[in-house]
């Protein structure tokens, strides 16, 4: 199911592109505490790469932020385990973009 909304997320464009992202993002979020993590998402067909690709896309429309190592590198799993933990502010946060998008 999640390598049928990522192969969406593809070919979409940007209304439904978001929903499915985020669709995507929560429903991987959920697998976050699983070790080892990326392990676990490739048992579901899908990369790696699919993963961060959706949440870069989401970081990009400022939907999310994808925490980063004092080096710079950015920590996926510890973002996604935020998400599973905090989805309510996450509810909160898309809302106030989608408000800032329509006024615009």
């Amino acid at each position: 199911m999640l390598v049928k909304t990522y192969k969406r997320f593809r070919i979409e464009k940007n209304g439904e592109k978001d929903k499915l992202a985020n669709h995507l993002i929560r429903e991987v979020a959920k697998l976050s505490y699983k070790e080892p993590f990326w392990e676990t998402v490739k048992k579901l067909g899908l990369k790696p790469e699919a993963v961060k690709e959706a949440m870069l896309y989401l970081e990009e429309m400022g939907e999310i932020e994808i925490k980063r190592a004092s080096d710079g590198r950015r920590l996926w799993v510890l973002t996604l385990r935020d998400i599973k933990r905090n989805p309510v502010r996450l509810d909160r946060w898309l809302g106030l973009t989608s408000e800032r998008r329509a006024g615009k």
